[in-house]
């Protein structure tokens, strides 16, 4: 409640509000400090005018020794519409600097004077002292401005809360503190009194004891006045213009200026804007909770920072002692730096501290004001201020900006102390202000596998000043061996492809400079992909290959044989991937298998020493490696036919399968390093009568990411026992 005391002062007097008005740029003033300020503004084409120079409106920039004002203390005509003057009193200062003449006494001792009956000079302005808007009064005067009942009743309610404890009105001496309230007496009683002049018994059995707060307030709550409109004083304010923004009457509708304009139902528009305002509210509380998270974290700051300070001063202090007397000369001035470094810090983090105290204060004032506002149940009032206090608090919401609630400086003191020096180079010795890099911090939402690649991403803390000029990235083999590196360079996002299947790695990463090299990084795991999916490869195929169907199939154009692989190379793991001939006549012999990245691409798969292969045509087939022909198996395919290919790294073994059952034995044995999935192709010519030819093609479609045959049982060496 204390932090909103601000907000039910007037900025002219600095006291609570006293019949508070309201001026059209939404601010209030008490009715006697707007008659304090007022100035007058003389006609433009009278002679006075001509003589006195044009008007001025902010009073902040006036000498007002020569304006013309009014106030209580004006009783005669002047030279401006029947005023005198302004008196040669001296200008008194209000407490936000806004200077005003003083009144002849205080408003609140002048009950004959009110603010609607005392008469306002002709041609009259007042200027905001908030927003230093000026505004020019019309016939009415100050009484066209609103009344702010809402205000006053915050006011009061503030000032009733704040008083001292009940007294028991019964005591003939010194008044104890009350214990109880009785409705219908209304009157507080003290126990000893309440047994003495009101027992339980006749008819006071029937009255109603209240503890004394209670009581308090039932006899504060009075029936809510009608508010009446400020054109047509006999008229109530009935519904809202939605274009002025104000609540009018029914005369306003009928005769007034308001007759054109959008009207809703008063009551609609207060609970409308009521919710608007509970709604902007809600925002402005999250604020203001980070606001005092972010306090508390400052004030960890200070401590951090005195517990760097002291431990960096101990450890100068060890290095200055170690080289005795020849540093004893040195070690008074580098304290004294550090100690300077100490207090900046200290400064900086401190008058954070104190501004963000006060826009926490301001906020927190505003927030209970506004919910002290919305506790009331005057539709019209509220709705007289609920514009101005929404737009108040959207305003105070976008001051937590993004930069408000960060620090403004690091806890770390950058800097290192270089012994190393000869002796006779001591005086020399100086701070480095150069320190190795911090650990960097991997961005684990940027950080993902993709089949068998790994992408990593990292950044420097936020409170890093240290300059880096580059990281390296380190991974293990995928089966918890030792960690290499893999990326060495300024970069802060790397790619690493060729990673074993169904595999997890660990990475790291840590930044260097000219200093040296910094902590690593928390180690974070990534597990490849469990299935091998992948396509046919372009970029490593022969030209003649023909791609289509997002590179799952292929066709060739070519007479002789041409070889594509895939574009994943496998070295871990159990793997299997199929093939499904397409189109087919029974003559070329496309051969399936997989080869070494550097194998031949215009030859038969196996022909050379660095593939391994089955070639088939529709009758049998053959294993063929370094262009050695092996076991010939009865058995072919025609088109639809399904070609499988099962690569067992755990027991080094290839074998092959036409239509899910395996084709021969084990093909090949001992295999260790990286291979490719591959196939060759051709298009052949075949005879027919009348010595007429026809152009015959094979046409392949790959499948991936497949279970492995239920007859296959992986080795040993794959304690998962699932395909990679």
């Amino acid at each position: 409640m204390e932090e909103m005391e601000e907000e039910l002062k007037c900025p002219v007097c600095g006291s609570f509000y006293r019949e508070p008005i309201i001026l059209p740029c939404s601010h209030n003033l008490c009715s006697a400090c707007a008659r304090n300020i007022l100035v007058q503004t003389p006609d433009a084409e009278s002679p006075q005018s001509r003589a006195s120079g044009s008007a001025v409106s902010d009073y902040d920039y006036l000498d007002l020794d020569k304006m013309s004002l009014y106030s209580e203390a004006d009783s005669g005509y002047g030279s401006y519409g029947g005023f005198v003057s302004a008196p040669t009193t001296p200008c008194q200062k209000s407490p936000n600097g806004v200077r005003v003449f003083p009144p002849a006494a205080p408003h609140h001792l002048m009950p004959h004077a009110p603010a609607a009956l005392t008469p306002v000079p002709r041609n009259a302005c007042i200027t905001c002292p908030q927003c230093h808007r000026s505004l020019t009064l019309d016939e009415r005067g100050l009484r066209g401005f609103p009344r702010n009942r809402v205000l006053e009743a915050v006011v009061d309610r503030y000032q009733q809360s704040k008083a001292a404890a009940l007294r028991c009105q019964l005591c003939e001496k010194t008044p104890t503190e009350a214990s109880v309230m009785c409705e219908q007496c209304d009157v507080f009683y003290c126990d000893p009194c309440r047994l003495r002049c009101h027992p339980p018994r006749g008819p006071l059995a029937k009255h109603r004891l209240v503890p004394p707060a209670q009581g308090r307030i039932s006899r504060r709550t009075s029936p809510r006045k009608i508010s009446t409109c400020t054109e047509h004083e006999l008229e109530n304010l009935s519904m809202y213009c939605v274009q002025c923004k104000t609540p009018v009457c029914y005369q306003c509708l009928e005769e007034g200026k308001h007759g054109t304009h959008e009207v809703k139902a008063l009551g609609a528009m207060w609970k409308l804007h009521k919710g608007q305002l509970s709604q902007a509210l809600n925002g402005l509380s999250d604020r203001a909770t980070e606001a005092k998270e972010f306090l508390v974290q400052l004030r960890n700051m200070v401590q951090h920072i005195q517990e760097n300070g002291v431990e960096f001063e101990a450890c100068l202090v060890a290095q200055c002692d170690a080289l005795i007397d020849a540093l004893n000369r040195r070690k008074a001035q580098l304290l004294s730096r550090v100690n300077k470094e100490h207090e900046h810090k200290l400064k900086v983090v401190r008058d954070q501290i104190s501004h963000c105290t006060v826009k926490l204060r301001q906020t927190t004032g505003l927030m209970e004001y506004c919910l002290e506002v919305i506790k009331e149940n005057d539709p019209s009032g509220f709705l007289q201020i609920s514009d101005a206090l929404i737009r108040r608090v959207h305003m105070t919401e976008g001051q937590w900006g993004k930069g408000t609630l960060t620090p403004r400086m690091s806890s770390d003191f950058d800097l290192t102390l270089d012994s190393g020096p000869l002796l006779q180079t001591i005086h020399q010795l100086d701070f480095v202000q150069m320190k190795v890099p911090a650990a960097p911090m991997l961005q684990l939402e940027e950080c993902c596998t993709q089949n068998n690649s790994a992408t990593l991403s990292w950044k420097q803390p936020p409170l890093s000043t240290v300059a880096v000029e580059g990281y390296i990235l380190e991974l293990d083999d995928g089966g918890g061996g030792p960690f290499r590196e893999v990326y060495v360079g300024p970069e802060s996002i790397c790619t690493v492809d060729g990673l074993h299947f169904n595999s997890t790695y660990k990475s790291r990463v840590k930044a260097f400079n000219s200093s040296g090299v910094g902590q690593y990084s928390k180690t974070l795991l990534m597990h490849t992909s469990e299935v091998a999916w992948f396509t046919f490869d372009p970029a490593s195929a022969h030209p003649d290959i023909l791609f289509s169907n997002d590179n799952l199939t292929v066709t060739c154009s070519s007479y002789d044989d041409r070889v594509v692989m895939g574009n994943a190379a496998f070295s871990r793991g159990v793997h299997y991937w199929e093939m499904t001939l397409d189109r087919y006549d029974n003559h070329p012999d496309p051969a399936f298998g997989i080869a070494r990245g550097d194998a031949l691409k215009d030859v038969m798969l196996g022909k050379d020493d660095k593939a391994w292969a089955m070639y088939v045509d529709n009758n049998r087939s053959w294993f063929m490696h370094n262009n050695s022909h092996t076991n010939r198996t009865d058995g072919g395919v025609s088109k639809g036919s399904t070609i499988g290919v099962l690569l067992d790294f755990t027991r080094g073994i290839l074998i092959f399968l036409i239509n899910d059952e395996q084709q021969g034995p084990v093909a090949f044995d001992g295999l260790e390093g990286a291979y490719y999935p591959a196939i060759s192709l051709n298009r052949n010519v075949q005879r027919r009568r009348r010595r007429r030819r026809r152009r015959s093609e094979t046409q392949v479609t790959l499948h991936t990411g497949l279970p492995i045959p239920d007859f296959y049982t992986p080795g040993d060496g794959d304690p998962s026992g699932s395909v990679c």
